[in-house]
């Protein structure tokens, strides 16, 4: 017979970090530890936000990694070392009414985008997964916020939330890397 142990998280939380230096993979470990991350050995994942999840702090969820635990994220970075160029890293998130279905989760990375453009495109992303999954059929032509309200109205999708981080490249051609994750506990 397979045994096979349950890995579902049971608990999940959103950061995010920005890191500068003159070498890219130094330029990541700063953002990973501005996102309080950097001492875990970290699996990125898909996109799926699972049943019964809670929904934690920062501070709540960090205090469940010990230093090397092998960690599940949903990651998104970006980086440059293009002086003034703008970059975002962001994660969506759409959770259905009923906590015994999943929801989603969304990455999403870009230049030149604006903090509010990029979250709410994440979130975008995951409610409209999450909507066609619960059989919400919402024009995609309309502008996320009617979109939005149309989830939310149909009664069956009870939050949508997104993290960004933003980033202007170093004047001085450094590295500089934006991150943000949806870290899953289990």
């Amino acid at each position: 017979m397979l045994v096979v142990p349950d890995r579902v998280p049971t608990g999940a939380f959103f950061t995010k970090g920005m890191g500068v230096h003159k070498e890219r993979l130094a330029s990541f470990e700063m953002a990973l530890r501005d996102a309080g991350i950097e001492h875990q050995n970290l699996v990125y994942v898909s996109s799926i936000f699972p049943p019964h999840c809670r929904l934690l702090t920062r501070k709540q969820g960090l205090a469940y990694l010990p230093p090397g635990r092998v960690t599940y994220v949903v990651l998104s970075r970006n980086d440059t070392d293009e002086p003034g160029r703008v970059i975002t890293a962001a994660v969506g998130m759409a959770r259905p009414r009923d906590p015994s279905r999943y929801g989603y989760l969304s990455e999403h990375h870009a230049f030149g985008q604006t903090v509010k453009a990029a979250g709410d495109y994440a979130e975008d992303l995951a409610a409209t997964m999450l909507g066609s999954t619960l059989g919400i059929e919402v024009d995609p032509d309309l502008a996320w916020n009617e979109r939005e309200e149309a989830y939310k109205m149909s009664g069956q999708m009870v939050d949508s939330k997104s993290i960004v981080q933003s980033a202007k490249g170093n004047a001085k051609g450094h590295w500089t890397t934006v991150l943000t994750a949806a870290v899953l506990l289990v």
